[in-house]
């Protein structure tokens, strides 16, 4: 399970049952991390980049992600960038 911030990453191994969700993942490390500034209910989360839903059941060794918002979506700060490359 990891997260990261822009200066910091954050990782807990937790052990699970087979039939184990991502959302019980979750909450094993959140129980490891009770302290951290974390979006543990509202941040989406994924396996190695790809989303996937709470519910969804993980292989062993899969690496659960909870992603951090996006100050500004990519696409839409690409396109300013060469908005201004153009006209300078």
């Amino acid at each position: 399970m990891v997260y990261a911030t822009a200066g910091r990453q954050l990782q807990w191994t937790v052990e699970l049952s087979a039939a184990a969700s991502i959302g019980d993942a979750i909450e094993a490390a959140r129980h490891l991390a009770p302290h951290e500034d974390i979006p543990w209910e509202r941040a989406p989360v994924g396996i190695f980049g790809e989303l996937r839903g709470r519910a969804d059941i993980p292989a062993e060794g899969d690496r659960i992600e909870l992603y951090r918002a996006l100050r500004q979506d990519p696409k839409a700060k690409r396109r300013e960038h060469l908005k201004g490359a153009r006209r300078g």
